[in-house]
């Protein structure tokens, strides 16, 4: 099971590099000599479209074979069957086990998807707080 992003997030990612890129292209051909760091905003753009293309194809959350994975560059896994307590504050669902915790922001997920996480969360026999 995927659990994707709000579509306001992801166009969030997708307006800023466009707009960067807009930014890149006024800044090299609008001048005779444009300066090195004019190109930095194209770095900028496709940092942001970058973001937004894998944000879009990877989704925040993958559920499979009873581990839970929060995709990205420094994402974590843990296992179902570790999770001990699951915890609600600020809006954020931290589930703890006994060695490590991971937290979901769930003002982020697109809340078709956060229905469908409730359901699977809720199938764990666990303490809730």
């Amino acid at each position: 099971m995927k659990i994707a992003y709000k579509k306001k997030h992801l166009n969030v990612n997708l307006i800023l590099g466009l707009i960067w890129l807009v930014w890149f292209f006024v800044g090299v051909f609008g001048k005779e000599e444009p300066n090195w760091t004019d190109y930095g905003w194209i770095f900028i753009s496709l940092m942001y479209l970058g973001l937004y293309f894998y944000q879009k194809n990877y989704k925040y959350l993958t559920i499979e074979n009873g581990i839970i994975n929060v995709n990205g560059p420094f994402g974590k896994k843990l296992n179902l069957t570790e999770i001990k307590r699951i915890k609600k504050f600020a809006g954020d669902y931290i589930l703890k086990a006994d060695k490590n915790e991971l937290t979901i922001n769930t003002q982020i997920i697109d809340p078709n998807s956060l229905a469908e996480l409730n359901t699977e969360l809720e199938k764990l026999n666990v303490e809730w707080n």
